[in-house]
């Protein structure tokens, strides 16, 4: 394994566990763990894997992986599902979700900006969404994980 392969492997251990901010921030957790780094190659290194500044739950914007869920699209997500998701639907790995006529894609878009890890994709028709799960998460896990997010924003 290269340098370059493990200083990566640790960028994204590191910012999958905790909060890190900025770039300089970055480099002092590398070195704290071992990586003699510079800033100019945390940089490039954050540009080939990819990171998002992402909201945090406390507010703030910290690095994440490409595919994790942002704080403000699962706000949104939730909006999204109290708004327009009329029922759930489970088989095997895939949800099917229920909306008014013609608001199905606007319901599979959210789902698809909300970075939800455990959801790969959508296709929407015009009142039915089909979810596909990711690997080893169920349909039914997955409408529970949903409805979680529409019971957050509701008074």
């Amino acid at each position: 394994m290269t340098d370059k392969t493990r200083r990566q492997g640790a960028i994204l251990r590191l910012v999958r566990e905790r909060e890190i901010s900025t770039q300089s921030e970055l480099v002092d957790a590398l070195r704290a763990a071992g990586h003699e780094v510079v800033q100019t190659t945390v940089s490039r290194d954050v540009h080939e894997l990819g990171l998002r500044k992402v909201r945090t739950g406390s507010g703030g914007l910290a690095y994440a992986p490409p595919d994790a869920p942002d704080a403000d699209g699962l706000r949104a997500l939730g909006a999204a599902l109290r708004r327009w998701a009329l029922d759930f639907q489970a088989s095997g790995n895939i949800l099917v979700i229920l909306t008014p006529r013609g608001y199905a894609a606007p319901l599979a878009d959210a789902v698809d900006a909300s970075g939800l890890s455990d959801a790969i994709g959508t296709v929407a028709g015009d009142n039915t969404i089909i979810v596909v799960a990711r690997e080893g998460v169920s349909g039914a896990e997955l409408a529970d994980q949903l409805r979680s997010y529409a019971m957050e924003g509701a008074a």
